[in-house]
């Protein structure tokens, strides 16, 4: 599995419908008004989140490895 920015994850769950909520430091706190689910998404410049988190967000957010191409 090859990683991904956070940048780039979040742009990923606001097609997938996810709705940016706030920022607090390098957290953007992500909201799914569907599933009333809530997620926090590290963004630390353009750096590429490590493989275990990336795993794990995407399991909350119900993401496939195919919606990150």
């Amino acid at each position: 599995m090859k990683s991904i920015s956070g940048k780039r994850f979040c742009k990923i769950m606001e097609q997938k419908g996810w709705v940016l909520q706030r920022i607090t430091g390098s957290h953007h706190i992500y909201a799914n008004p569907e599933v009333n689910q809530i997620l926090s998404v590290p963004v630390h410049r353009n750096q590429d989140l490590k493989v275990g988190t990336l795993r794990a967000l995407m399991k909350i957010a119900q993401l496939s490895e195919e919606d990150l191409l």
